[in-house]
């Protein structure tokens, strides 16, 4: 396939017009013939361009003087002088490549510089690339018969790569197909990076030069050998490295424009990344990227670089008076056009930039250490994520163990509290129960000694009938009372035993033990408080005796005034002391009953838990009453809706049966009329014959034979006769059938068999008969 050619205005003249600057650092170092070559060339190329800029403007203006025609040959001549020079230049560089590239690499890298012609671009690419002989070549035929999972993203985007160049313009053009076909090739041969956006200008630049198959094999040699495949890996790796190392670059070289893009938060990602994803396929017009292409072939990403930074550097005066919107602007419609008139000063700038490979390995080490570090720090991160995750299900589920032990521990302490209570309260009763059972016990000894006493005086004359009666009554009246408080003691048992097990089977026995101890604390200090209130009232009295033998003691009146005074003054101590004392007793009279008060609210308050406890047991038990009326009514609506479906059923079958009489009734008429017909039949056939009975063939004397007290009185009957006749007329007509025989013999059954066969029957008897019929 012939590869497409570029329009003469922006290719081939472009390709071979030369620099206007002056060579690069790197001609200092040519020999003398290779510097003579060099600016026969740059004298060539500006002349040539001189005579371009003439042709412009005559066709501009449009004039026919006779001068611009000879302006017009003379430009035509040098043009054509030009190119036969370049091509036999470019033809021995082809032919001699190996030579070129050992004895004159440096030439050779300064031609490229210059541009390639582009009529040499496929050859000198593939040359550069060593993809002239590949083994891949070959299985580009089968690859295309396979399928990738990456077509349909890959015909997504072909419509966007080089949307107005002529040979992709169009849906389903050659430029497409042959750009989907090597896509899609490479996708199948490097699985793990299949297919990226930008590799497509990549492709749409090589199929402009070569054809489909050599553009694939330089394709594959450019991710292979360029470091393309990394940065066109899912990861994209490789690009934040190469963001890396411009941004520091960029600080180094122009620290006042890198200040000004951090202030507007102006990212080198934003502007930077289509750079080096596209090799400025999408930046440039095609004959400036092509001859940053061009570089891009010998020297690799360096070229990326050095163009980036030196277009920073012409228009970094411009960048620091926008913001952020203007310099997204800026990017997109001024700098990709600045060099369409002259390439070549894009490339002298971009040599003019201080690039240093030393510099960029140490750079490239830097940030696979802070990578591998970020990556360490982020593994960190998500276990500890994991770690907080787990932990903060273990608290939640820790709190809800919490909360459901905490209410288990409050319904335990009340439940002991209840339990300790009644077993108190049952624990007095016992013991009023065995005082009653002790009493008991002793009338019942005080009776036994009364019998044996009165067994020994039976012989005492004394005695009399009446007194015996009264002590058999009062022994009797004794057993009573002493069977009733054994069944109170039995009771009673029973009740300690039932809270001595419902106590064991409570989980924890140290609140119970606690709950004794403050009652034995509390009977302790209301014993205290008893004593002391005993105390206070034996002091009180013993005040009030000494008062009262003071009072009694006469003759003050005798006395000193100084013993009256103090006397008095003793008589008002003393008072004041008893008031005291009664104070004190009234005070100790108080807490003690505030303590019985206490106490009784307790033990309110522990009823009131029980009849709280009893109410939600009530109404459990409610519901599930409710439940089980609720479950019967469904159980009821069930069988209501059983008894339906039966009932239906039964209707059916009833309806199925009356069915089967009506068929079975319509298959019996239907064989009385085909005896009728038959019999008539062999009237007409055979006449009467000779028989003794003239009515058992007589059509009309059989009509009179069978008059109303003959004829049948039902279905059944009718039945039977048409069978005697059937089987007569059979014998008669068929003798030799013993098919029809057995069919007849069938019908002679008697009446009783017929009224209980169902249909089935009357078809099963039927059949024969028809069969016969029919044959």
């Amino acid at each position: 396939m012939a590869s497409p050619t570029l329009s003469p205005d922006s290719s081939s003249q472009e390709a071979l017009s030369a620099p206007t600057c002056s060579p690069t650092s790197d001609s200092e170092n040519l020999s003398p013939d290779e510097l003579e070559l060099l600016a026969k060339l740059e004298e060539q190329n500006r002349l040539l361009e001189a005579d371009s800029k003439s042709m412009r403007s005559m066709n501009g203006s449009r004039r026919n003087s006779g001068s611009s025609l000879v302006s017009s040959s003379s430009a035509s001549s040098n043009l054509s002088h030009l190119e036969e020079d370049t091509w036999i230049l470019w033809g021995r560089i082809a032919n001699e490549w190996e030579e070129w590239r050992r004895r004159k690499e440096k030439l050779l890298k300064e031609l490229i510089r210059k541009g390639i012609p582009h009529h040499f671009r496929a050859i000198v690419w593939q040359l550069l690339c060593s993809a002239t002989d590949m083994p891949v070549k070959n299985q580009y035929s089968e690859l295309l018969k396979m399928s990738s999972p990456c077509e349909k993203l890959i015909r997504r985007d072909i419509a966007r790569t080089y949307p107005e160049h002529e040979f992709f313009k169009g849906q389903d053009s050659l430029g497409q197909e042959v750009l989907f076909n090597v896509m899609k090739a490479y996708s199948l041969v490097d699985r793990e990076v299949g297919y990226c956006q930008g590799s497509a200008f990549i492709v749409g630049l090589l199929l402009m030069q070569m054809p489909e198959e050599e553009a694939f094999c330089v394709f594959v040699r450019l991710m292979q050998e360029y470091r393309l495949r990394e940065l066109f890996k899912p990861s994209m790796a490789e690009l934040g490295l190469c963001i890396y190392q411009f941004e520091y670059m960029l600080q180094e070289q122009l620290p006042d424009l890198n200040t000004h893009f951090r202030s507007q938060s102006f990212h080198t990602s934003m502007y930077a990344s289509s750079w080096f994803l596209t090799l400025f396929l999408t930046t440039f017009p095609l004959p400036v990227a092509t001859r940053v292409f061009d570089i891009f072939m010998y020297e690799g990403l360096e070229i990326i670089f050095r163009v980036g930074l030196a277009l920073l550097q012409v228009n970094q005066t411009e960048l620091m008076q926008l913001d952020m919107e203007g310099m997204s602007q800026y990017f997109q419609r001024v700098i990709p056009h600045q060099f369409d008139s002259c390439p070549d000063k894009l490339i002298l700038k971009a040599y003019q930039v201080k690039y240093n490979p030393k510099k960029m390995k140490r750079l490239e080490k830097e940030y696979a250490a802070m990578k591998s570090k970020e990556m360490e720090e982020q593994i960190e991160i998500k276990r500890l994520r994991t770690e907080n995750r787990l932990l903060k299900q273990r608290i939640e589920t820790l709190e809800k163990e919490s909360a459901a032990l905490a209410d288990r521990l409050i319904q335990g302490q009340v439940t002991r509290a209840q339990e300790a209570e009644e077993n108190y309260v049952i624990k007095r009763e016992l013991a009023v129960v065995r005082q009653q059972c002790s009493s008991a016990a002793e009338d019942l000894q005080k009776a036994q000694s009364t019998i044996r006493q009165l067994q020994e005086q039976q012989d005492n004359p004394r005695l009399t009938e009446d007194f015996v009666a009264h002590l058999e009554t009062e022994l009797e009246q004794s057993r009573l009372r002493e069977t009733e408080t054994l069944g109170a003691l039995r009771e009673m048992q029973d009740k300690v035993l039932d809270m001595e097990k419902r106590n064991n089977s409570l989980p924890d026995e140290n609140n119970v033990a606690r709950l004794q101890e403050e009652l034995k604390a509390l009977k302790v200090r209301e014993g205290e408080a008893m004593a002391s209130a005993r105390e206070l009232k034996l002091q009180l009295q013993e005040l009030s005796d000494t008062w009262q033998a003071h009072l009694s003691r006469g003759g003050r009146w005798k006395e000193s005034p100084r013993k009256l005074v103090l006397g008095e003054l003793q008589d008002e101590l003393m008072s004041v002391r008893l008031r005291e004392a009664q104070a004190l007793a009234e005070g100790r009279e108080l807490r003690q009953r505030v303590v019985e008060l206490e106490t009784q609210d307790h033990i309110h308050r522990n009823l009131l838990n029980r009849v709280e406890a009893e109410r939600a047991a009530l109404q459990e038990k409610l519901q599930y009453l409710a439940a089980q009326n609720k479950g019967l009514q469904t159980q009821l609506s069930e069988s209501r809706r059983k008894q339906a479906e039966a009932e239906c059923k039964s209707k059916e079958e009833v309806m199925a049966v009356r069915l089967r009489e009506a068929d079975s009734m319509a298959a019996v008429a239907e064989m009385r009329q085909r005896i009728a017909e038959l019999e008539i039949q062999v009237r007409l056939l055979k006449g009467p014959p000779p028989f003794e009975d003239p009515l058992a063939f007589d059509g009309l004397g059989l009509a009179r034979h069978l008059d109303e007290d003959s004829l049948p009185s039902s279905d059944e009957e009718l039945l039977g006769v048409g069978v005697g006749v059937g089987a007569a007329l059979q014998d008669a007509l068929y003798p030799l059938s013993p098919r029809d025989a057995r069919f007849f013999r069938r019908l002679e059954r008697p009446a009783k068999d017929s009224e209980g066969s169902s249909d089935s029957d009357a078809d099963e008897l039927a059949a024969p008969y028809s069969q016969g019929l029919d044959n």
